[in-house]
């Protein structure tokens, strides 16, 4: 038996979700014409409380539209250091946008309102990049699935509004902090100018990504969708995969946060661990004390248990619980850890 607990991207449909998949009405979604495709967008806008959403096949896609459609060459963005747009998009935000990113040294992935303004270049000085977009991650990828706490996010729309910036949300695992939080897709809508949800990562499904926002914004995105190369055709079978998962996966994220948490519990009592970053959903972020015991062999004794994780640099190593992370898994991961010398 082989855990993976690589990402959260490792799952495979459920045997209900094939179903659907299988069973789904599609059409031409370039011409707009796959109904699944359109009741999956209508369901997602309607639960942010927003006029419109886009599919796309990816969440990096979906973030890459976003600031394209927010931004000019030669503008800049503001986000954490430790930001998915930034670190993990292959530089995307260059290469799409022209765009630099302004990093910001917040804690765990998460910038204060202040943090913010003091990072705003004065818009009338032209020798610096104009500001004009904040990207948002919530959860933090890097900072181990740390949610952002809602009053800050107000406090930097306020700062955006004040400033003239758009606002962004790489909401990958957005699913994850609204479950976590007991927040709701509504109050995230009213904050943020777009915001993109991940359905491949949390909720389980095969490949997909909803770009949300206004009615105008979506229409633009579906040009730059299109030049990105992001255009489906009957994609109905996927986007049939995202309404099941919406409609039955949601509330489930709540096993994988316990998960994670008896992990972080077991992880934080063995001698050979120098520090747990603090758990909030499905993802533990940990470093070992390299004088007792070394990255290469700790992986190497997992992978030799069928066990595998991923390291992330820096002596830091990182567990994603899944849906396909069974309570069988789970036991015998916790009795190898506590056994592992």
């Amino acid at each position: 038996m082989e855990i993976n607990l690589i990402s959260d991207t490792v799952t495979k449909p459920t045997p209900g979700m094939l179903d659907a998949m299988m069973k789904a009405e599609v059409g031409d979604d370039v011409f707009k014409n796959d109904p699944t495709v359109n009741r999956l967008e209508a369901k997602v806008a309607e639960l942010f409380g927003m006029e419109a959403a886009l599919f796309f096949p990816s969440g990096s896609m979906t973030n890459q539209t976003a600031i394209k459609l927010h931004t000019q060459p030669g503008e800049q963005l503001i986000c954490d250091k430790y930001a998915h747009v930034y670190n993990y998009e292959g530089g995307g935000a260059s290469f799409n946008s022209g765009v630099s990113c302004k990093l910001i040294d917040g804690n765990r992935g998460m910038m204060t309102a202040s943090m913010v303004e003091a990072g705003i270049n004065p818009p009338d000085f032209y020798h610096s990049p104009l500001t004009s977009l904040v990207c948002i991650e919530n959860t933090t990828n890097k900072g181990g699935g740390a949610c952002w706490d809602f009053n800050e996010l107000g406090k930097i729309r306020k700062v955006c509004e004040s400033n003239n910036l758009k606002y962004h949300l790489d909401g990958a695992r957005l699913w994850n902090a609204m479950v976590a939080k007991k927040e709701t897709p509504k109050q995230y809508g009213q904050l943020f100018d777009s915001i993109s949800v991940c359905l491949s990562k949390g909720l389980g499904c095969p490949v997909g990504s909803v770009l949300v926002g206004s009615e105008k914004l979506i229409h633009d995105a579906i040009r730059v969708r299109k030049i990105l190369g992001g255009g489906m055709r009957q994609a109905g079978f996927l986007a049939a995969a995202g309404v099941y998962a919406l409609d039955h996966h949601v509330d489930r994220l709540a096993d994988d946060h316990q998960k994670a948490r008896e992990i972080g519990a077991v992880l934080s009592k063995l001698d050979f661990i120098k520090k747990v970053e603090p758990i909030e959903t499905n993802i533990i972020i940990f470093q070992l004390d390299e004088a007792v015991m070394s990255a290469d062999r700790f992986l190497k004794k997992l992978e030799e248990n069928k066990i595998l994780i991923i390291g992330m640099g820096q002596g830091k190593l990182r567990i994603v619980t899944h849906m396909d992370y069974t309570n069988e898994m789970h036991k015998t991961f916790l009795d190898l850890l506590q056994h592992l010398d």
